[in-house]
């Protein structure tokens, strides 16, 4: 210590660091590359959100696909004429007119 050195020269150095074109290039870079980082993340985040939803909307189509065909066959089965016509005859007592019932009309 006697030598001329002070004892607080040794600990000053990272204070003596003035900033220069290359460190504040390096500051930059660095805040561009987390930024970049973490868009990266929020998009991923986005597309597995957006994944997640596309499945359950295709189950769902799915599911309203087979309700639909079911309808159709449901459908079908009570419009069918040989049901029509057996519930006319039964529950209202329709039935067909005989030949000299039957009434041609000419325009």
């Amino acid at each position: 210590m006697a030598q001329g050195r002070d004892a607080t020269s040794s600990f000053a150095w990272p204070l003596r660091l003035r900033p220069t074109l290359g460190l504040a290039l390096n500051a930059v870079l660095l805040v561009a590359c987390l930024g970049a980082a973490l868009a990266v993340i929020a998009t991923s985040h986005h597309t597995r959100g957006q994944y997640a939803e596309l499945q359950q909307l295709e189950r769902e189509h799915q599911q309203l696909q087979t309700e639909w065909s079911q309808l159709l066959l449901e459908e079908s089965a009570w419009s069918s004429p040989s049901r029509i016509e057996r519930l006319a005859s039964d529950r209202l007592e329709m039935r067909l007119p005989d030949i000299d019932e039957v009434e041609v009309i000419r325009p």
